[in-house]
């Protein structure tokens, strides 16, 4: 995310570690070649949509997951 913009700050304190490196995760899994830290400014709005609906979808699988007792996926996620 752009630096300044925030609006949206995560629930849950000490999330947003973890929320960042799912960006950038699910950017690569859709192919977009942005580092840590790159500015997405140049990025179409597509994309970084293609790039939340990756975490939606793996933050829904996730609490799936929970729902049903398997135990929490912890560290990497992979798409």
């Amino acid at each position: 995310m752009a630096q300044g913009s925030q609006s949206n700050p995560a629930i849950v304190r000490g999330a947003e570690g973890a929320l960042n490196r799912m960006k950038y995760e699910a950017a690569h899994a859709i192919g977009l070649n942005v580092q840590t830290g790159d500015y997405w400014g140049d990025i179409p709005a597509r994309q970084c949509g293609a790039v939340g609906g990756h975490m939606v979808k793996k933050m829904i699988e996730m609490a799936e997951q929970s729902l049903v007792g398997g135990a929490p996926r912890t560290g990497r996620t992979t798409f």
